[in-house]
């Protein structure tokens, strides 16, 4: 295929995103609901490929259809923004603390944030003198239920969203340590919301061994968790009370107030 003819192929890819832009670009200029006949007007397209293109919109929940032929930006959006607000500010208001806590403790320290099943790693604080052969890459994913972080999220789930999880990922485990049985995670989820640190003693990677404590916002909401990964026979019970130091000062700097 020459240059000319994969420009030609990817055209209607652009020209569709293209639309979408528009479209989205009239919808937010206004704050109420907007008819597919004014819409149509505004990008210049027509009433039809407008249509089409906000129906795809819709089933992604990035476009509202309140009444039949009128359309509002979707509730995804807001939901996507809040994602990465809280990212970005909980990113902003760590590094530093994260920083001079492995300065403290010569060990990797991890931020990290849930999305869906999952968490995921934003931020480290790591050296090559730790002696860790496993460190998590930022972007890289772990199971709620394997890590330390996601035990946090998963200790303020009510009953019923915990059994859901157990049900949607199978508990699979990694280790021999793993835990795979649903009344174990329970008691485990117990633990944690009676002490507010959550562990992992080698359920995601044999030889390592994980404590994490919260991040909340200035509504009181988790938004993250910090967590000090160590090999198994290096983890000190002594490195607590600065992981939630730590966890509180990057708490504090995002508006939050501990009761």
């Amino acid at each position: 295929m020459t240059k000319h003819d994969r420009a030609a192929a990817a055209t209607p890819t652009i020209q569709v995103i293209e639309r979408l832009f528009s479209l989205m670009d009239v919808l937010a200029s206004r704050e109420e609901a907007i008819s597919l006949k004014e819409i149509s007007e505004k990008t210049g397209l027509h009433p039809s490929t407008t249509h089409r293109i906000l129906n795809d919109l819709t089933i992604g929940r990035y476009v509202d259809r309140p009444e039949a032929g009128s359309y509002r930006l979707g509730m995804r959006l807001l939901e996507l923004g809040n994602l990465v607000k809280a990212r970005l500010n909980v990113r902003d208001a760590a590094m530093t603390p994260m920083r001079d806590l492995h300065k403290l403790i010569q060990q990797p320290v991890n931020l990290s944030m849930r999305q869906g099943d999952e968490i995921v790693y934003v931020e480290r604080a790591y050296s090559e003198r730790s002696g860790m052969q496993v460190v998590r890459a930022i972007g890289g994913r772990a199971p709620l239920h394997l890590t330390s972080v996601g035990k946090l999220f998963l200790s303020i789930d009510d009953p019923l969203k915990v059994r859901s999880y157990a049900t949607r990922t199978g508990l699979s485990g990694h280790t021999r340590n793993s835990i795979t049985q649903l009344p174990v995670l329970e008691r485990e989820l117990s633990k944690v919301r009676q002490y507010g640190i959550a562990r992992d003693n080698e359920e995601l990677e044999l030889g390592v061994r994980c404590i994490a404590a919260g991040i909340y916002d200035d509504q009181g909401k988790l938004l993250a968790g910090l967590s000090i990964s160590a090999p198994a026979d290096r983890m000190d019970e002594e490195w607590l009370p600065k992981l939630q130091a730590t966890a509180d000062e990057i708490s504090n700097a995002l508006g939050h107030q501990a009761p």
